[in-house]
């Protein structure tokens, strides 16, 4: 059997039918596997990130065949993932946020977050509407790593300081392990 590789794509670019059938055409012509992925549209652009496996042997035909992608009027980037892990498994936890939209959100709870070495795994992001008065509400949700020698109760604490601040309601759950 052949050693698998993992190769990540992303992609931008003018949305319109057939992109994600572009792409899961070059993966299967070259004998990979979509293993996972996250797409969407974002305003009137078409924006995603995709991992497949594939045997090690074909990884670089593969690669060149994604590349491809850009004639079709999409920025492309590509790359081959070594597959190198941390030796300390991290904790993982799920955050939730919410209040008033404003400017500086992501920025402040994400400077606090990275001076503690915690790796943001997952973001979503998306701006509300309150259900009572129509207000823009900024709800964010996150899957982050923490490392291992952090107490939960002492990022809490950060992060809950300067919630206030931002007046915005922060809770962490203890996230199931990843299947």
């Amino acid at each position: 059997m052949h050693e698998q590789v993992s190769v990540l794509l992303t992609v931008i670019g003018p949305d319109r039918p057939g992109i994600v059938e572009a792409i899961s055409g070059l993966v299967s012509e070259n004998d990979a596997s979509w293993v996972e992925s996250r797409m969407a549209r974002m305003a009137s652009q078409f924006a995603g990130i995709l991992r497949v496996t594939v045997p090690s042997q074909k990884a670089d035909e593969l690669m060149k065949s994604l590349g491809t992608l850009g004639t079709r009027g999409l920025r492309v980037h590509v790359e081959r993932d070594d597959g190198v892990r941390p030796n300390d498994a991290p904790k993982t936890i799920h955050l939730d946020l919410l209040g008033n939209d404003r400017p500086g959100i992501v920025r402040e709870i994400s400077r606090v977050l990275a001076a503690h070495g915690v790796n943001i795994e997952e973001l979503h992001t998306e701006c509300v509407h309150a259900p009572m008065d129509g207000r823009e509400l900024f709800k964010a949700t996150a899957t982050l790593s923490v490392p291992p020698e952090l107490s939960l109760d002492k990022l809490r604490g950060t992060v809950e300081a300067i919630a206030g601040d931002l007046m915005v309601d922060v809770s962490f759950d203890e996230a199931p392990p990843k299947r």
